[in-house]
């Protein structure tokens, strides 16, 4: 069995070598909280015109 002088030195000895840890983080201090913007409907709209734009097609690549 260790004696507590051997344990005491051998504490001061890891303190001395690595310090202290660091103070403890709040789980506020952690979480920061945004409002969500709001959906804009306009975003994902289906255009006719311009939906052409996002498929890509072997035969319009060719100009075919």
């Amino acid at each position: 069995m260790e004696s507590t002088h051997a344990t005491d030195s051998t504490a001061a000895a890891r303190r001395a070598r690595f310090g202290s840890l660091p103070e403890r983080i709040r789980q506020e201090d952690m979480v920061e909280e945004k409002a969500a913007t709001p959906s804009d409907p306009t975003r994902y709209a289906f255009d006719p015109e311009g939906s052409w734009k996002s498929f890509s097609c072997l035969a319009v690549d060719l100009g075919l």
